[in-house]
């Protein structure tokens, strides 16, 4: 009743029992074209027997369900391909998902833009998407900034958000008690407490001295670090013993933040690898009495230091080729009297990305497949034969002309490394020109001197026109 009233105090439209079939069986249409795994019937429209089992569609249940996502990077594009309708297939989805499992909370992990001055196309997907989540059975929704947000921007309409219970932590608050948010239910009832830490920057905890090393620095850093989600954890159990009822199970404590915690695994050239030298905490920066922890900054789904409670979602979509292929997923984590339930929902593939690098026979024997199987992916081709092919682009789009398959991105091995060298013997690599390295190219690819001077002045007017380009206007 209490939602119910809320709806229509704000004058929003009481969701119907079918409201997300629509986009339920959009996505599945969108999911059996593609051949993506996901727990749709055959008609598009989610099997809640199979999705849910055979009684969690029937009646809401006592238990706390969270959904667990980050890194979103909504803005993102792939050489210059703008991945909107991509982004928008996943939030459609998202949406239906929430519906389904009935979802209670949404925790949002950081990195919900690729940039810090989103498009106006970006802030609409976002907009869009808060709404529609606030007319659900979801009741909450907490946000944190990831590296790649800007902070003020994510924190500007946070009261007016707040009016949906959505709240947003993008700058680190002045006081622990600004990022230590309750999650209520039904008639007020304390359901969680969630740790919201927003990613912290260098000037967020810690004070420069002149004089310090980088070891000295870097320490500084990480103990700024592990001093404020102590601090933020030690307040949310005090919350919580003050909001739990006697004689009955704590309420559960759930831990939110954007950071790179010591051992997690990353994608560098298209492998996974540990990561390196980057600023790092340990997974003890969360205390004991933590039930979950909802991470986001890497993009692979994983584990913290095994711990089946402390989790990475990874990124909704594959970000780039070297990501192509991965699986990705949603967690949903659900809190009764017992440990938490935690399972993985895979997210169907929206748009395949297929890397294909090797000699021409070899790239044309693996274009071949992709027309057999009738794909649509988006290709990165390599070129690594010793042979020198000047016309290389146009005998590859040639090659898949008529399928539903596109070229983003082409490299030609042999003229990269020539142009390289030649850069290298007029000793300019420390004043690279991007003039310049074109018209080395076109030198090295044999396009005759007439048909040069064309290239090159359609080459400077198409770089003068992104450096025009407003950057929010689409």
């Amino acid at each position: 009743m209490r939602v119910l009233a809320k709806r229509i105090l704000r004058g929003l439209p009481v969701q119907s029992a079918r409201g997300c079939c629509q986009s339920c069986y959009r996505q599945g249409k969108r999911s059996a074209k593609n051949g993506a795994s996901n727990k749709y019937s055959k008609s598009g429209l989610l099997d809640t027997e199979n999705h849910l089992g055979s009684n969690q569609g029937k009646y809401r249940s006592s238990n706390l369900k969270i959904l667990h996502t980050s890194d979103w990077h909504l803005g993102r594009s792939l050489y210059g391909q703008k991945r909107y309708e991509e982004f928008k297939s996943f939030l459609d989805w998202l949406s239906a998902v929430i519906e389904a499992e009935s979802i209670d909370a949404l925790l949002i992990a950081g990195d919900v833009f690729d940039n810090g001055a989103p498009s106006n196309r970006a802030q609409e997907l976002y907009y869009d998407f808060l709404l529609r989540a606030s007319r659900t059975c979801c009741r909450s929704i907490v946000l944190i900034a990831g590296n790649h947000d800007s902070p003020s921007f994510l924190d500007a309409p946070k009261g007016l958000l707040k009016a949906l219970d959505v709240h947003v932590v993008g700058l680190r608050t002045p006081a622990a008690e600004g990022e230590v948010i309750v999650l209520y239910g039904d008639g007020a009832k304390p359901r969680a407490v969630v740790c919201a830490v927003p990613y912290l920057r260098d000037r967020d905890v810690r004070i420069v001295e002149p004089g310090e090393s980088i070891e000295e620095k870097d320490a500084k850093l990480v103990e700024g670090i592990r001093e404020h989600y102590r601090e933020v954890c030690s307040l949310a159990r005090q919350r919580q013993s003050e909001l739990s009822e006697k004689d009955r199970p704590k309420i559960p404590i759930i831990a939110m933040g954007h950071l790179f915690i010591r051992g997690g695994k990353t994608i560098s050239g298209g492998e996974i690898k540990e990561l390196g030298s980057l600023t790092q905490v340990g997974g003890d920066i969360f205390p004991a009495y933590i039930d979950y922890a909802a991470l986001g900054h890497l993009h692979i789904p994983q584990l913290v230091n095994e711990a089946e409670h402390m989790r990475y979602c990874g990124s909704p979509i594959p970000l780039g080729y070297g990501e192509a292929g991965q699986e990705k997923i949603v967690i949903i984590a659900e809190f009764g009297e017992a440990a938490p339930t935690i399972r993985r929902v895979p997210i169907p593939c929206f748009q395949p990305l297929e890397k294909i690098a090797g000699s021409f026979d070899e790239i044309f024997k693996r274009l071949n497949q992709l027309r057999e199987d009738k794909s649509n992916a988006w290709l990165e081709i390599e070129y690594t034969g010793a042979e020198e092919v000047g016309n290389l682009r146009e005998t590859l789009d040639e090659s898949i002309k008529g399928s539903y398959m596109e070229i983003r991105r082409i490299k030609n091995k042999a003229i990269f490394d020539q142009v390289l060298t030649s850069i290298q013997d007029e000793k300019m690599l420390e004043n690279l020109d991007v003039h310049r390295i074109f018209e080395s190219c076109l030198e090295l690819s044999g396009i005759p001197p007439h048909e040069k001077s064309g290239l090159v002045a359609s080459h400077r007017e198409i770089l003068q026109l992104l450096s025009e380009k407003d950057s929010r206007a689409d």
